[in-house]
């Protein structure tokens, strides 16, 4: 059986400096709008099966959302499918922020 793993917001961050890695917010866009990670893509949780074959091929796989919650299913859905080095960022955007980490505005992800 295929998983995923747990990555704090400092390993990530440390890591986004380290290495190339896609990142997923599956946030809907209420919220996307409100900031999100420097080079992720956006697909919200519902419309991840359907764009899933569509993602840039990638390493390893980040997925985050609000909390942590939603982006697990989403990781758990891409390691069934056979993505490896899959993570789910714990805590999701709210540790991050907590974390005192950097934001971008979706607007300029969005127009890139």
């Amino acid at each position: 059986m295929n998983s995923f793993s747990e990555i704090s917001a400092d390993a990530l961050h440390t890591m986004m400096a380290d290495k190339s890695l896609l990142l997923v917010d599956v946030r809907n866009i209420d919220e996307v709008v409100r900031g999100m990670l420097a080079n992720a893509v956006h697909i919200p949780l519902a419309m991840l099966p359907a764009q899933f074959a569509s993602l840039p091929k990638a390493d390893t796989t980040v997925f985050y959302c609000h909390s942590g919650v939603r982006s697990a299913h989403a990781a758990a859905y891409a390691a069934e499918l056979g993505s490896k080095n899959v993570y789910n960022l714990t805590g999701g955007i709210l540790a991050w922020g907590r974390a005192g980490l950097p934001f971008v505005d979706y607007q300029a992800v969005k127009n890139k």
